[in-house]
């Protein structure tokens, strides 16, 4: 498992944006009601505060998706002082959203939902393959892709590998009647994947490549690598496959056969 180092701590990043946010928001606000005795309102020094924070974050080299969260914080919780929501209802929605993005704080790989698109072209792939084959999917997320297939191929082995703890529990529950389907609540970066012949993901750019130096060292020749959108920097994708969604996303096909590539 690659080390904890300050870069891979996204959730510190966007608190320390949010708090230079503020103190930045502050002085500028306190600057021109001394000079030119002008004061705004709670939500205009949020929405201030938010655009500050997000300019900030994008500077410390958070991902694009951290973008809205940065710049909605503030307004959203000025918004929620109008409402009469009990304090319960507001914990448990931050629960739900960690609980589902749990990836997201430590690895930088938050919750992406593998499309119908890159599900009908995974088919495509597996039905090239010999009965008995064996597919993992490293964060499988909430499990709709994986079981689909799963009852498409019923000779067939799947995996689901998930850790954060609400995905793989929907993800567990969903496939729990599936005889060749098994959900594991760990960590991808400790699955062995010598085993498969298909390793699939739909990860972020950020572990991509300390995925490919264990792809290369565990999988066989024959194995095939297939990440969703995100390329394996400087190598080159053995197949690229465009897929016809509202993201214009691809399938980038590998092969980790490392002995081959020299």
């Amino acid at each position: 498992m690659p080390a904890l180092s300050f870069t891979r701590l996204p959730a510190l990043l966007a608190l320390i944006s949010q708090l230079a946010g503020i103190l930045s928001t502050w002085l500028l606000l306190w600057l021109l009601a001394r000079l030119a005795g002008w004061t705004a309102t709670p939500m205009l020094a949020a929405g201030l505060q938010g655009l500050l924070a997000a300019l900030i974050g994008q500077r410390l080299g958070l991902p694009r998706w951290w973008l809205p969260i940065n710049l909605c914080f503030m307004p959203g919780l000025v918004l929620t002082q109008g409402h009469t929501l009990p304090p319960w209802l507001l914990l448990c929605g931050f629960a739900v959203l960690l609980l589902l993005n749990w990836n997201a704080l430590l690895e930088r790989v938050p919750l992406y939902l593998t499309g119908s698109a890159a599900e009908q072209e995974l088919h495509r792939c597996l039905d090239r393959l010999p009965a008995g084959f064996r597919f993992v999917d490293l964060g499988s997320g909430l499990g709709g892709p994986l079981l689909r297939l799963a009852r498409a191929f019923p000779h067939g082995h799947f995996v689901g590998v998930e850790s954060a703890p609400l995905a793989f529990l929907v993800c567990r529950v969903r496939c729990l009647l599936q005889p060749n389907c098994h959900v594991y609540l760990r960590n991808f970066w400790r699955e062995p994947l010598a085993p498969y012949d298909v390793v699939y993901c739909f990860l972020s750019p950020a572990p991509m490549p300390a995925l490919w130096s264990k792809a290369c060292a565990e999988m066989r020749a024959d194995a095939l690598l297939i990440s969703n959108s995100f390329a394996v920097p400087d190598v080159e994708p053995d197949e690229v496959v465009p897929l016809d969604d509202w993201r214009h996303s691809r399938l980038l096909v590998y092969r980790p056969n490392c002995a081959a590539r020299g």
